[in-house]
């Protein structure tokens, strides 16, 4: 080898997404494009998961909708698991609550499905470079939305409990009480006594005070 010659770094890959079709034309791309190296392919979460685990790819490149629960479902578990691979979404849409979810998650890269295949190629390299790689017309919006968000929950949380932020932002997006009780597997009646303290707490009168308070800080 030249002294001035590059080394050429090749990118190690799992790829996940509900489409087969979506799925073929993905690996089709990378496999066309120099650097990269296809390790598995996954439709759903837990076969996602596995070949994570198994292979501890460099990146992922994920789809947001992958079934039965979601993307985020297998950055949770990357999570967990402490594995070292980077991750980069890919949405049919912008869904501002889901992205915030990922970027808390540690995603460094998001890409809409509607965008250039030449984009998808240059946010998985800049995602393994260790940059950051998000669709332009949300970021700003999402950065600012986070940071209000997280200055929010540092407020809120000197008063409540986690459990108790939890009800907050269910509570302040409308949820009735059943469903909050079923979404965390306990009583309507242990939802009411957590809601009776936070009014307590934050100085609220009802779920009405509760909602105006959590937009004005942000939470939801």
């Amino acid at each position: 080898m030249q002294p001035d010659e590059q080394m050429t770094t090749t990118v190690s890959l799992v790829l996940a997404d509900r489409h087969p079709l979506t799925l073929s034309g993905l690996r089709q791309l990378f496999s066309d494009a120099d650097g990269f190296d296809i390790l598995s392919i996954a439709t759903q979460v837990d076969s996602a998961v596995d070949a994570l685990r198994k292979h501890r790819p460099d990146v992922v490149v994920l789809d947001t909708a992958l079934p039965p629960s979601g993307g985020l479902a297998v950055l949770r578990q990357v999570r967990r698991d402490r594995l070292p691979t980077r991750a980069v979404l890919l949405a049919d849409s912008v869904d501002e609550r889901q992205l915030l979810d990922a970027l808390r998650l540690g995603v460094r890269g998001v890409v809409l499905k509607e965008m250039s295949p030449d984009s998808l190629i240059t946010c998985v390299r800049k995602v393994h470079a260790g940059e950051q790689w998000l669709e332009k017309q949300a970021v700003g919006r999402l950065l600012n939305k986070l940071i209000r968000q997280e200055m929010g929950y540092r407020q809120m949380s000197r008063g409540l409990t986690p459990r108790e932020i939890e009800i907050v932002r269910l509570a302040a997006e409308g949820m009735p009480t059943k469903q909050i009780a079923q979404r965390l597997v306990v009583t309507e009646g242990t939802v009411k006594v957590h809601l009776h303290n936070i009014y307590e707490k934050l100085q609220v009168e009802g779920r009405l005070g509760l909602a105006l308070l959590a937009r004005k800080q942000g939470l939801v």
